[in-house]
């Protein structure tokens, strides 16, 4: 008997055993990289001389460093449901907090870096205890303590923040590497691989994922859900403080107004990330997004277009997100149907030939 007739007569829908890697090549499992490779075809054709360089390689994958970071701040709470709109004022509270205390408070590298790092995991904590512990939406809650946040930069400082003690050992963070390749994209890489094996291949990244599947179902089977929330915006907070300081390393300042343009990106990128290798919030789906999202912005700049223009395409990206991820559960809910009509139709007796 053949693998399919055997996988027919043993209810197993045949087209599954069939090739496995069309699926995984499938425009609804790696679009994101179709797109990706038409937009670097387009912008090498309209943009011949500078685009399809070297330089705009390493520019757009440096690039792409903290927007990564940022993204995959979101991955976890989103998994679980949980929405943190306060990324933005948190990773700009990082960013002038590091400023201000190397450069008007004369303190170190290390130590502002470190009081940096712990006030990202305060603020993650802070919106635990008001979307946890106060049981306020997510949504409402991090938007009203991103206001917080942005409030204490504001009294830090009014006015960008630059001085000597930002140029040199601190900027080197984000100016040495490896063949062109900096620190940062690195690190960004590192906590891509850590939220891809804390999901895959731990308990409670799969406690996560039921979490974000229904929190009922997932308090029934004994799950504690407020701790695991709870969990995932101290990640969230710790993420955007060493986004904050890897900024202000890169730019050589700190600014009260820096943070919140990264928002729209994160979540783009985090949504778009979502329709890709599995249709969940993953990490190297939402990698392979910011990705998308770079290679667009830097085309965009290199064939002089208006600063607008960047934004835009942001926003695009993250309503076709949204519009893939409806059209991805449109396609398996049909699949679904489709395969119990198939079901429904084979003899209930049918027995698989010896």
């Amino acid at each position: 008997m053949s693998r399919t007739e055997h996988a027919t007569a043993g209810g197993t829908d045949p087209v599954r055993t069939r090739a496995p890697w069309l699926r995984r090549l499938s425009f609804t499992h790696v679009g994101v990289v179709y797109v990706w490779l038409a937009l670097v075809v387009l912008f090498s054709l309209w943009a011949p001389d500078t685009f399809p360089t070297t330089t705009t390689l390493r520019s757009v994958l440096n690039g792409m460093a903290v927007p990564g970071l940022m993204a995959l701040a979101l991955v976890v709470p989103l998994a679980s449901r949980t929405f943190d709109l306060s990324i933005g004022n948190a990773m700009g509270l990082a960013n002038l907090l590091v400023a201000w205390l190397m450069v008007s408070c004369g303190w170190g590298m290390l130590p502002a870096i470190t009081v940096t790092l712990l006030a990202g995991l305060a603020m993650g904590a802070v919106n635990g205890l008001v979307v946890v512990g106060a049981r306020i939406d997510s949504f409402i809650g991090t938007l009203a303590t991103g206001a917080l946040f942005a409030t204490v930069g504001s009294m830090l400082s009014q006015q960008t923040i630059t001085g000597g003690p930002l140029v040199g050992p601190f900027s080197d963070l984000a100016t040495t590497g490896v063949l062109g390749l900096y620190i940062p994209l690195f690190m960004m890489l590192a906590m891509a691989l850590f939220i891809w094996f804390f999901q895959t291949y731990t308990v409670t990244g799969r406690r996560v994922y039921a979490l974000g599947f229904s929190e009922r179902a997932a308090e029934l089977v004994g799950i504690r859900v407020r701790r695991l929330r709870f969990a995932g915006l101290i990640v969230a907070g710790a993420t955007v403080g060493v986004a904050g300081v890897l900024l202000a390393s890169s730019v050589q300042s700190g600014s009260p107004n820096i943070g919140p343009p990264y928002l729209l990106d994160a979540y783009a990128a985090a949504f778009l990330g979502a329709t890709q290798f599995g249709g969940r919030f993953n990490a190297w789906g939402t990698v392979v997004a910011v990705l998308l999202i770079a290679t667009g912005t830097n085309g965009i700049y290199l064939i002089g277009g208006e600063p607008w223009a960047q934004s835009m395409f942001s926003g695009v990206v993250l309503l076709l997100a949204l519009g893939m991820s409806n059209l991805e559960q449109a396609i398996r809910a049909r699949s679904w149907i489709r395969a119990k009509a198939r079901q429904q139709r084979r003899p209930q007796n049918a027995v698989p030939a010896a």
